[in-house]
């Protein structure tokens, strides 16, 4: 028995834990089917060297939750490519992957960091199933339109309240400025509230006055990197967490908020823009902190809301419409049983998504 069932199965799953391998073309993948109790498990495929077996088995747990506090009629899943997603080789990687997991039904994949809806036509013309696909194809791209970082935006709109804040004005922190973290910027703008620094790989861009967030994402795209921006501080890849800001946007991998930097940590609110950015220790730091932290299932659901909308054969202004309303009851939701239980939010979240989970299982005929 594989050391992942041994240290994390319980009665939730994970259903299957499928290992690829393709050495002609080098490929070497990995994929978390955890719980199809609401139906066929929608999740990412990630593409990165180093992700692992632990990781890709979180976020598929993720997922579940993710799902089931959602109310779409979907399980949670995950896969991940071990490969760099700037490889000359990509498209070989991926449609070999795709045909590797043709049977895998319970699985619909759509992207994650490293895929785009050219991957996922990929995956499509390979096995007839993917979600996040250019329109041309059918489909609403998820990345972009920005449907996390609009979700991400409506949480902001409910939690602004539980965490004493107004957007207008609101200093905003964005660490991982990708997908995810440049849409949510974007829509957090539009509300008022001002980008003061952002992060990638490269370094950090400072700003107190403020970061003109169309012309980053232009610089962003035409360069790949956010301290190619003209005005402000040039700073360290991680010098992020030495901001102030009302708002801190973690965007990028897992963990990246831990026991070791959450005391340095200077906002009054976290939108978990990416899945698992904090650590169950960090979540109690920032808690008794007094910083309200929104876990990533229910402040990033965006994303996958508008993969269920699509599969489903809906539209973008239908995705939006399903966002705005699942996540802004959501978020009410989970703050408000968090504020009345004096719990972490992320303890009142999993409660409510552990009660739905297992409607679903209870559902099911025992096999």
């Amino acid at each position: 028995m594989p050391e992942i069932f041994e240290r994390y199965a319980d009665e939730y799953g994970p259903e299957k834990i499928v290992y690829v391998y393709e050495p002609r073309c080098g490929l070497r993948g990995i994929v978390v089917i955890d719980n199809v109790s609401a139906g066929p498990a929608i999740g990412g495929i990630r593409m990165a060297p180093d992700v692992t077996t632990e990781e890709v088995f979180r976020l598929a747990r993720a997922m579940t939750w993710k799902n089931s506090l959602a109310a779409i009629p979907h399980g949670g899943g995950k896969s991940a490519i071990l490969a760099d997603p700037a490889t000359p080789n990509k498209e070989t990687l991926i449609r070999q992957f795709a045909r590797a997991i043709e049977r895998l039904e319970g699985y619909i994949p759509g992207p994650d960091m490293g895929t785009d809806e050219v991957s996922m036509a990929w995956v499509r013309d390979e096995i007839g199933r993917s979600v996040g696909l250019s329109k041309v194809l059918g489909g609403i791209p998820l990345d972009q339109i920005g449907a996390t970082g609009f979700g991400l935006a409506v949480c902001a709109e409910v939690a602004q309240e539980f965490a004493e804040i107004e957007l207008k004005g609101a200093r905003v922190v964005v660490q991982g400025f990708g997908n995810v973290g440049s849409h949510a910027a974007r829509y957090l703008e539009e509300r008022g509230s001002v980008l003061v620094g952002a992060s990638d790989l490269d370094g950090t861009v400072y700003d107190e006055d403020g970061i003109d967030v169309h012309h980053l994402v232009e610089v962003k795209q035409k360069t790949g990197r956010v301290t190619d921006y003209e005005r402000g501080k040039k700073m360290g890849a991680d010098a992020w967490i030495k901001i102030p800001c009302e708002i801190f946007v973690p965007a990028a991998r897992p963990d990246v908020v831990n026991e070791t930097n959450a005391l340095e940590l200077k906002c009054k609110l976290v939108l978990q823009g990416a899945n698992i950015p904090v650590t169950a220790r960090a979540e109690r730091i920032l808690h008794d902190k007094g910083i309200l932290s929104v876990p990533d299932f229910v402040a990033n659901a965006g994303g996958v809301i508008c993969a269920s909308v699509e599969y489903k054969g809906g539209t973008h202004k239908q995705a939006f419409e399903a966002i705005e309303e699942k996540v802004r009851e959501n978020t009410r939701d989970v703050l408000s049983l968090a504020r009345s239980h004096s719990q972490i939010p992320a303890e009142a979240a999993l409660s409510l998504a552990k009660q739905r989970v297992a409607e679903a299982m209870a559902y099911r005929r025992s096999r």
